[in-house]
C-alpha cells in the first residue's frame, strides 16, 4: 500500500534491526526516508537496501551520518530531508543502545551512554526536527520498550532510559498537540534482533517488521486521531527454559 506517498520521514538509528525495518516499511508505503546511523557508510548501505523496497514512483531513501547525542548532526539530517524532499512529516526516534549490568557493576560511562542515547537523544532529535514538523503538521513516534513499564534485574540504565522516554513522550504530546504535531510512543516487548537480551529459540518473539507496522498504523491515522501509546507484545509467552 502506497498510502504514505509524498510524505517524508526521518528515522534515527536506521541502519539495522527495528530502525531499518521501519525505514523499509515507510519506503514501501511510498514515503521518502532519511535514515541515520553513526557511521556514514553503514547508513548509506542501509538506505540502498531500503530503497529497493520502494513503491513505484516513490521518493526512496537517503542515508546520512548522525549521532543523536550530537544536536548539530541531527539538525544537518533534518536539513537533508527538507532540502532533498521539500518537507518533513514524521520523526521516528528509534536510535537506542543497551548496556546491561547490575548497578554495582555498571560503570559511569555505560550509564551516561545509555541515558544520553536513549533519552537525551530523543530530546535532541525532537528539538532538531520541531520547526519542520510544525510546518507540516507532522508526527513524532518514539520507539520505547515494555522495559519502560516493567523493570528487570541488571537493567538499571536501560529501564531508567525507557521509563524516562515514556514520560518524555507523554509530556511532548501535551506540549505539541496544540501546535498541530502528534506524538506517540510504541513500546515493543522482546524483538528478534541482535539487541535482544534473551537467548535460545526466538520464534516466539516479535519481528522488527511487527514494530514497523505499529509505526505505520500511527502515521496512517487521520490527523484528528492519536493512538498515543501502543504496547506491543509477542502473542506467545517466552518458552520455559529460554533465558
Amino acid at each position: 500500500m502506497d498510502d504514505l506517498r509524498g510524505r517524508v520521514a526521518l528515522v534515527t538509528g536506521g541502519t539495522r534491526g527495528i530502525g531499518e525495518a521501519i525505514a523499509g516499511a515507510l519506503v514501501a508505503a511510498g514515503a521518502g526516508v532519511v535514515l541515520t546511523g553513526r557511521d556514514a557508510a553503514a547508513a548509506q548501505a542501509a538506505a540502498t537496501r531500503v530503497a529497493a523496497r520502494g513503491a513505484a514512483g516513490g521518493t526512496g531513501a537517503i542515508g546520512v551520518a548522525a549521532d543523536v547525542r550530537d544536536p548539530a548532526s541531527l539538525r544537518a539530517a533534518v536539513t537533508v530531508a527538507t532540502e532533498r524532499f521539500g518537507r518533513l512529516d514524521a520523526l521516528v526516534a528509534n536510535a537506542g543502545i543497551g548496556r546491561m549490568a547490575p548497578i554495582q557493576e555498571m560503570s559511569d560511562d555505560d550509564w551516561r551512554a545509555v541515558i544520553d542515547t536513549n533519552l537525551t537523544g530523543v530530546f535532541h532529535s525532537v528539538r532538531a526536527a520541531l520547526d519542520a514538523l510544525i510546518a507540516s503538521g507532522g508526527t513524532v513516534v518514539t520507539i520505547g520498550s515494555l522495559a519502560g513499564a516493567h523493570a528487570f534485574a541488571g537493567g538499571a540504565a536501560y529501564n531508567a532510559s525507557k521509563f524516562g522516554l515514556v514520560g518524555l513522550s507523554e509530556a511532548l504530546m501535551h506540549d505539541l498537540r496544540d501546535l498541530g504535531v502528534r506524538v506517540a510512543t510504541v513500546m515493543p516487548g522482546s524483538v528478534a534482533t541482535a539487541f535482544s537480551r534473551s537467548s535460545g529459540a526466538s520464534d516466539w518473539k516479535l519481528q522488527p517488521e511487527d514494530v514497523a507496522e505499529a509505526v505505520l498504523y500511527v502515521l496512517r491515522n487521520p490527523s484528528r486521531a492519536l493512538p498515543s501509546r501502543i504496547e506491543l507484545r509477542p502473542a506467545r509467552r517466552r518458552p520455559l527454559g529460554v533465558a
